[in-house]
């Protein structure tokens, strides 16, 4: 049996802090590697020790495998764990780290081989009379063939490349006539990604559960399932919402998928954690869809239902002994959701967002687990994936732990930058969601654009904010001051006093206006509306107010002058004092100035000067936080300058084109 007391993760974030605090645990030495971007990120501190090893674009960090086994060897790392994603299904760095007598925290380099080709890996389910998804998976790659397959297979056809995951290269195709169209985008975005084109056609399954089932196997020949995730509610094919166990699961049906699951394991002699994914029709029947060989970022919700720590069962098993478990040791007690906190804008096509997180305080409560890796003060950064954080909660009951989980992301302080919280507590109070329905199908259903669109503030919300900067910035001019007299703070000799307020908020505009009273409220005008606000309690990002009798609490932030955010309900909202800020209209939207949205990297510029364009028209794609982001025209004119050049690095606010429209040629 082959021992080890150090472990390297090749990692960073939320995935790399979990893993370290069970390794610290278990008594073992831990080692970070960060690039230059994550230098003052949590996964490093919590690290004994840390390695820097390159700057922040990850081919030249957490893809860079040289650099990484450099790391374990300057540090005597005996063995590396690759979380998810990056590394962690790269069968040449499980192969490397065996290589160079480093013990890989994972499957075999031929199980991740094979499993990590959608087509390979399901000519060998096929073979193993595990059921599968009709579909085309030769290598015969011309359009010619695909077309005819897809033919063959009958529409609405699922387009998908064969490496890789995360929902890249998949395009769902109704009609025959939008096939070569897809294959061709399904294609660039594959290579881009995962740097193979190869793709696969599966008949299209409408309104299926995404459900899968978590195996583990030993070296001993013991292999086993830990159950199921229900991971349905999905945005563009990726997971949102996981959880344990599936709503509509029999006893019959799990030991079923069960058993399907541990014979795809066994049938490429697996070993360690992988998850086996499966597609699940109204019917009842199941159809493989893919193996994931690593720890999947929904494990939380299984650990929390078995009561076991998977990374614990990942090293024990990486150092050879057996798992210690068969299958009539596993049950499944209460029920765990967890939902993924992204750092991005749900109202402008979840664009990924970055910045600095002014406060993060994580809610506490009894069922209540944050994995994250992020601390107040940290700079998000446009190179990563934009999920921030995961939050799950468990509890006797879906319905218990369902309320524990909305709770803890309203009680949840965030400010800096913009997150799709509220887009999370919308999904979970959904009626289809409560009662166990929600299919694949889900988001797209009940979530249009209408419903995703920002939401104005009411006239409380504005009164609470106009109340709060009042008191926040009147603490900063008595701290300033040289003498300070308390008795003369909020009195005027001629009434009431005044303070005005212009509040910029999405679309609306707000003349506001505050007055303190003799009894220590606050009268608010907004418009023509007068509210009575109290300030009941108040600390550095909470408060407790109350609006005309009616008690509030919610979390602020005022460390911009001048700019005040509230979270009422899991709702945030941003309010500017216009009349502290100086008046420009450069970069406004619609004016022909278009800039970048945010930092990545443009890939592709499809426009040159003097061409005419609409409202609409394609100008760029932007990757940025591993997605793909059109720039699309805002007005209709005639291209002027080009500044955007492909494959170069922009940052957010960096003009990219000049549009010429037609009323400024007037």
């Amino acid at each position: 049996m082959r021992k080890f007391n150090s472990i390297l993760v090749a990692n960073r974030g939320e995935i790399a802090v979990r893993v370290m605090r069970t390794a610290k645990s278990l008594g073992y030495r831990t080692i970070a590697v960060y690039s230059e971007a994550d230098a003052g990120a949590l996964h490093v501190r919590t690290a004994d020790e840390a390695v820097l090893i390159g700057p922040a674009p990850v081919q030249q960090s957490y893809l860079d495998s040289a650099k990484i086994l450099a790391a374990a060897k300057e540090t005597g790392a005996e063995a590396i764990h690759p979380g998810y994603g990056f590394l962690s299904e790269n069968a040449e760095f499980a192969r490397a780290c065996e290589a160079a007598g480093i013990v890989f925290i994972g499957p075999t380099p031929e199980a991740i081989d094979l499993m990590g080709n959608k087509a390979a890996a399901k000519r060998r389910m096929i073979a193993a009379e595990v059921p599968c998804v009709p579909g085309y998976e030769d290598a015969d790659q011309s359009d010619d063939v695909l077309i005819k397959a897809a033919s063959e297979i009958g529409f609405p056809i699922m387009v998908k490349a064969a490496a890789g995951g995360g929902g890249r290269g998949m395009r769902l195709v109704h009609e025959e006539k939008n096939l070569v169209s897809a294959l061709n985008s399904a294609r660039s975005e594959a290579l881009n990604a995962f740097g193979s084109d190869e793709l696969i056609l599966e008949k299209a399954i409408i309104e299926p559960r995404h459900v899968e089932v978590q195996v583990f196997a030993d070296t001993h020949g013991n292999v086993i399932h830990l159950g199921e995730r229900d991971c349905s509610v999905q945005r563009r094919h990726q997971k949102v919402v996981e959880e344990a166990p599936c709503p509509v699961m029999t006893p019959d049906l799990r030991e079923k998928m069960g058993r399907a699951a541990v014979e795809a394991a066994r049938s490429i002699n697996y070993r360690g954690a992988g998850t086996v994914e499966f597609l699940l029709d109204a019917s009842g029947s199941f159809y493989f869809l893919e193996m994931n060989t690593r720890l999947q970022v929904e494990h939380p919700v299984t650990e929390l239902v078995t009561g076991l720590d998977l990374v614990s069962l990942q090293i024990q098993v990486a150092e050879g002994a057996p798992l210690g478990l068969d299958q009539s040791d596993i049950t499944l007690n209460g029920h765990a959701i967890e939902v993924r906190l992204y750092a991005e804008d749900t109202t402008q096509d979840f664009l990924p967002c970055t910045g600095r997180i002014d406060a993060w305080e994580p809610a506490t409560g009894d069922g209540i687990r944050f994995d994250s890796g992020i601390d107040a003060g940290q700079e998000i950064s446009p190179f990563y994936d934009p999920m921030i954080a995961k939050v799950i909660s468990y509890g006797d009951s879906r319905e218990a732990a369902r309320y524990r989980l909305i709770e803890a992301l309203k009680g949840s302080v965030i400010f800096g930058l913009t997150t799709n919280r509220g887009f999370l507590i919308d999904i979970l109070a959904e009626e289809k969601f409560a009662k166990g329905e929600a299919t694949t199908a889900f988001i797209g259903e009940l979530f249009d654009d209408e419903r995703l669109a920002a939401k104005s503030p009411d006239t409380a919300e504005m009164a609470m904010a106009a109340v709060l900067l009042y008191q926040v910035e009147r603490d900063r001019a008595r701290a300033a001051a040289i003498y300070a007299n308390d008795q003369l703070m909020d009195w005027s000799s001629g009434g009431l006093l005044l303070t005005r307020y212009v509040f910029a908020s999405g679309d609306v505009e707000k003349d506001v206006t505050v007055s303190p009273l003799r009894d220590g409220s606050y009268e608010v005008m907004v418009d023509d509306k007068a509210l009575k606000v109290e300030v009941m309690g108040r600390s550095k990002n909470r408060a407790q107010l109350t609006v005309d009798g009616k008690r509030k609490r919610l979390h602020y932030n005022t460390l911009a002058v001048g700019v005040v955010e509230l979270t009422d309900d899991g709702r945030t909202l941003r309010f500017v004092n216009t009349i502290a800020f100086p008046l420009s209209a450069a970069g406004a939207a619609g004016s022909g100035h278009v800039t970048a949205p945010m930092h990545g990297t443009l890939l592709e510029v499809f426009v040159k000067p003097g061409d005419t364009v609409e409202v609409g028209t394609r100008l760029a794609v932007l990757e940025a936080m591993k997605m793909q982001h059109d720039i699309l025209a805002e007005v209709t004119g005639i291209v002027e300058e080009v500044v955007a050049v492909a494959a170069t690095q922009v940052s957010v606010g960096d003009l990219l084109f000049e549009i010429k429209t037609a009323e400024a040629s007037e």
